[in-house]
């Protein structure tokens, strides 16, 4: 029971519920997920973590690099995020997705970066 209360939990953040819509198509570097939701790195760390530890991501390192996705390997979790990412839409959602497409556009093949603002950003492969 205390296992439910925590994802539930951890599911009642308005970002938390962000970033597991973003990862419903796959899995994406921390610099991405910074970069779709428009926040910064480490409150980005600390969405990822809670949502971890409660067993509702998992986590592969590439070197300096974490890349996160959506762990579906309990039947119980992988209904439950069904059930919730269905239900949610709407502009802001939009607009994450528009802004993750935007930066993976700039991407290289070297993982470097250079947004529209034109300032170069080293982040993970592409």
């Amino acid at each position: 029971m205390d296992d439910v209360v925590r994802i539930f939990k951890a599911l009642s953040d308005e970002t938390r519920v962000r970033i597991i819509k973003l990862l419903e198509h796959g899995e994406l570097c921390v610099c991405d997920i910074v970069a779709a939701l428009g926040l910064i790195q480490p409150k980005v760390s600390f969405h990822l973590g809670v949502l971890k530890n409660v067993g509702l991501l998992k986590d592969r390192k590439q070197g300096k690099w974490v890349h996160y996705s959506l762990d579906e390997s309990e039947m119980f979790k992988r209904f439950l995020l069904l059930s919730v990412t269905e239900k949610v839409s709407g502009k802001e959602i939009k607009e994450d997705k528009a802004r993750l497409e935007a930066f993976l556009q700039y991407k290289t093949e070297e993982g470097n970066v250079e947004p529209l603002t034109g300032k170069r950003i080293e982040c993970c492969r592409g």
